[in-house]
């Protein structure tokens, strides 16, 4: 099994989140929360705001933790064919400056504003789903149910 530690970020203004349009190198791609990998020795904390920066063009600063996500990718959906466990580590982030833009060298296409509730319409990573969930519901636990994955939600 492989694992991966990543930081997203949910950036909601005036009932709308931004969102990332992810373009793998192969098959279709989807909409996703702003955010990645966390480096070895990096604070997720920093890792969200590098994020947020590298794919969006845009400076961030944190204004919560959110809370986290474990899920265990069926090796069938899994990129690399192997069974995966992702830990996302979601933070509420405000926009600060800068402008959008696709990231260079990048896998992000564009990042754009969209309505809350026009997110359900997107084809669309789960990480949408849970990010929003999170911050809407603010649950005490930091914790919500499994996103079940079909039609336009993807792993």
């Amino acid at each position: 099994m492989s694992f991966r530690l990543a930081a997203y970020a949910v950036c909601i203004e005036d009932g709308k989140v931004l969102v990332a349009r992810h373009v793998p190198a192969v098959g279709p791609g989807n909409w996703t929360l702003p955010g990645g990998g966390v480096e070895p020795g990096e604070d997720p904390f920093d890792a969200v705001i590098r994020e947020v920066a590298e794919e969006t063009g845009c400076s961030a600063v944190v204004d919560r933790l959110l809370g986290v996500d474990s899920r265990v990718i069926p090796a069938a959906a899994a990129r690399a064919g192997v069974e995966h466990q992702n830990v996302g580590i979601f933070y509420q982030v405000r926009i600060t400056g800068g402008r959008l833009r696709p990231e260079p060298n990048g896998r992000i296409a564009e990042s754009v504003w969209t309505a809350i509730s026009d997110a359900a319409r997107l084809r669309r990573s789960s990480l949408v789903d849970i990010g929003l969930a999170l911050a809407l519901g603010l649950p005490a636990t930091g914790h919500v149910a499994p996103v079940p994955v079909g039609g336009l939600i993807q792993h």
